[in-house]
């Protein structure tokens, strides 16, 4: 029996790869592993897309994978945009250690979030932790989860 045995990246297409660094690299400070245009015959046919080429950037998550962001080239783009509730939405939740002071450095870029302001759980199995959903420039839902002080 084959079983699951990793995380290597989560993909999220952006519309501009430069609005979307400001985000990822430059407000929530994730490392750029690379930063390559492809266009090689094997991603046209993985996706079953005509694009000419693709601009992947891998932004590395601490302890963890890799944030892949992908530009399509050479082809018609539409938003897939939606609310945390509609099917096909999807977002990344990321372990922070302080999502308050997180939540204002992106605030003060610019950015926004669902909540005002960092949400504390107080029901369920993460009892104690803090959250926020982020928005990216995309409308792409990045959500900040800070884990409950053990005492």
């Amino acid at each position: 029996m084959t079983h699951i045995t990793g995380f290597f990246h989560g993909g999220i297409t952006v519309k501009d790869m430069e609005s979307s660094l400001k985000f990822y690299r430059d407000g929530l400070q994730l490392e750029v592993e690379f930063d390559v245009i492809n266009g090689a015959d094997y991603l046209r046919t993985v996706v079953a897309l005509p694009s000419t080429e693709i601009r992947i950037v891998y932004l590395r998550i601490p302890n963890s994978g890799f944030v892949e962001l992908l530009e399509y080239r050479g082809l018609e783009r539409h938003s897939a945009s939606a609310r945390p509730c509609d099917f096909g939405g999807g977002h990344l939740c990321l372990y922070v250690d302080d999502v308050d002071a997180i939540l204002r450095r992106m605030q003060s870029s610019g950015y926004s979030a669902r909540s005002t302001s960092a949400v504390d759980i107080v029901a369920g199995p993460n009892i104690g932790a803090k959250v926020v959903y982020l928005i990216d420039p995309d409308g792409y839902f990045i959500e900040l989860f800070q884990k409950p002080v053990k005492s």
